[in-house]
């Protein structure tokens, strides 16, 4: 079945790594993690450490070793994870990236804009806060 609109599997695994470690009361570890999203511990330990590097955890090794948030939750936007995996957010006006269209007018209307936009602002709007019980 197709799906119009999907995460891949490393912003999935980054936002909601980054649900767990924010919601820990204690240092989370790759096994933990990957155990609790059903990824592979090899691809979580990759996108924890691409998240060390974009400043978004600390990082400590060892047993007792394991991630922890370096950013207060409520400053920390799904956007900024999904972007520091997947990079900056275009607003496209083409679905397939053409210079040249055959039409007068774009068979899709402004739909994928219209897309990107929404996705932008609720990703914008929510912060790790927004998922953490208390």
């Amino acid at each position: 079945m197709s799906k119009i609109i999907s995460l891949s599997e490393a912003a999935s695994i980054a936002v909601h790594s980054m649900v767990l470690i924010a919601s820990a009361k204690e240092s989370l570890n790759v096994i933990k993690i990957s155990e609790r999203t059903g990824a592979s511990r090899h691809h979580v330990a990759k996108i924890l450490q691409r998240l060390v590097k974009e400043g978004f955890l600390n990082s400590s090794r060892g047993p007792a070793g394991g991630f922890i948030l370096r950013i207060p939750p409520d400053n920390v936007t799904l956007l900024q994870i999904y972007e520091a995996i997947e990079g900056k957010l275009e607003e496209a006006s083409c679905p397939v990236d053409s210079p040249v269209c055959p039409f007068q007018k774009c068979l899709m209307g402004n739909i994928v804009s219209k897309m990107t936009q929404e996705f932008k602002k609720y990703m914008t709007s929510q912060t790790l806060s927004d998922f953490i019980s208390n």
